[in-house]
């Protein structure tokens, strides 16, 4: 069975294909999903990208197997498998096609280094999260930067310290996922969401990805107002941002919609 499928189409959808072990995932599936996002991220036909999982988990984090390999690794191989991680996680946040985690079942510890790494994120209301590593000797170092970020410091503070299990509800009031729902309509609201994301201009999106990787955390300054003066100039002035304006100042669908 393949780790992974892969569904192109407009709104293309990647699928962790591991149910027998929760989806966790290993050195195969770490470069299955970066060559996956990476392909999907320069193919023009593509407007949005699903990440989603088969079976009762979304993603169990890493392999047994795998982890088993791991403790008899130099520190060199270490290094190396780390870093193939690291650049999974940064091919998925940095991809140039908004990103949708679909959340079926429980994400633990890298699976939770996946769904934060996505754009948005829509949780069953009965999935459980957990960053578990610190309960193994283990700390949740490669996976942080996003986590981080999608659910903010403070709420890591706990989550990493405790190791505790929390609902998709409290995933919901500290950030990390953007809504909850019941199984049956998990679908309506990922397509909710996708279809929001194909009905916009596809370059204004992907400079909109830019920007807020270039902007969130940064301070206030004059470098910083200056890309945004520069950005703003840019959007305006490109093919697509002189359509839009028109288009809605003359009372019409944009061509990207036509």
């Amino acid at each position: 069975m393949a780790a992974l499928t892969i569904e192109n189409g407009t709104v293309a959808t990647v699928t962790l294909n591991r149910p027998e072990v929760r989806n966790a995932f290993n050195d195969a599936v770490i470069a299955e999903l970066t060559a996956a996002f990476t392909q999907l991220g320069q193919d023009p036909q593509v407007r949005a990208i699903v990440l989603a999982a088969s079976g009762s988990a979304f993603c169990a984090g890493a392999d047994l197997n795998w982890m088993r390999r791991m403790a008899d690794y130099t520190p060199a191989e270490n290094l190396a498998d780390a870093a193939q991680l690291a650049e999974m996680l940064r091919v998925i946040y940095t991809c140039p096609k908004p990103t949708v985690a679909r959340i079926q079942g429980d994400a633990v510890a890298g699976g939770m280094g996946l769904v934060a790494a996505c754009d948005m994120a829509v949780s069953v209301d009965s999935a459980n999260y957990c960053l578990s590593e610190v309960k193994l000797g283990l700390y949740p170092a490669t996976i942080s930067p996003y986590v981080i970020r999608a659910m903010g410091a403070r709420a890591a503070h706990r989550y990493f310290l405790t190791a505790e299990r929390f609902d998709a509800a409290e995933a919901l009031r500290i950030g990390f996922v953007h809504a909850v729902v019941p199984a049956d309509q998990l679908d309506a609201k990922v397509t909710e969401l996708t279809q929001a994301l194909v009905s916009a201009s596809p370059n204004a999106v992907k400079e909109c990805k830019t920007l807020l990787h270039d902007v969130a955390g940064r301070d206030i300054d004059a470098a910083l107002i200056a890309r945004t003066v520069q950005g703003i100039a840019s959007i305006r002035a490109s093919v697509e941002g002189k359509e839009g304006v028109q288009s809605f100042l003359n009372k019409r669908k944009p061509n990207w919609l036509v």
